[in-house]
């Protein structure tokens, strides 16, 4: 079997300088895709909220979440972090409990934490350009290939995950 190269080509882009300069612009100037995608982030909240929603719905709301993160850890909302992750939280309980009964539900407090933390991302969206928001979403990625976010598995799952660590933890602890 052949090893795998490490070489990458580089992307080639046929127009540099529109490309750097349309970085540099607004999202909101660049048309409409700032509306489709607050757009999409609202719908999944609304059905998530009125008990519709599924696992893509709250795929849409961790990463719009994500992304807010990235923001305000890059500078845009750094007052902000705090409630930023009390709403990340809130979802993770959610879709663990979602996970388990097959219904994705908030409770009281944690759809406020939501709420607030949809604002707070609109915002950034509204004050940011679209290098920035390319920077962010390069950002979450490479969190996501790091193993630093957290997966959202069932109670029994992670149940046998932890059975699994300690086994192979006591295992290594055994003088061979």
């Amino acid at each position: 079997m052949r090893k795998k190269s490490k070489y990458k080509p580089k992307v080639v882009r046929p127009d540099a300088v529109n490309w750097v300069i349309a970085g540099l612009k607004p999202i909101s100037s660049v048309g409409d895709a700032v509306v489709v995608l607050k757009a999409k982030n609202h719908s999944a909240m609304t059905e998530i909220v009125q008990g519709r929603g599924d696992r893509n719905q709250v795929d849409t709301l961790i990463e719009a979440l994500n992304v807010c993160e990235a923001y305000a850890m890059h500078g845009k909302g750094k007052d902000w972090l705090p409630e930023i992750r009390e709403a990340q939280n809130a979802v993770y309980d959610m879709a663990r409990r979602g996970v388990e009964n097959e219904r994705f539900l908030f409770r009281g407090p944690e759809m406020q934490a939501v709420n607030l933390a949809m604002e707070i991302h609109d915002a950034q969206l509204e004050q940011s350009t679209v290098q920035e928001l390319e920077k962010m979403t390069d950002f979450v990625l490479k969190q996501i290939i790091l193993k630093r976010a957290r997966p959202i598995v069932s109670k029994s799952e992670y149940q046998s995950m932890q059975e699994q660590n300690s086994k192979a933890q006591s295992q290594d602890l055994v003088p061979a």
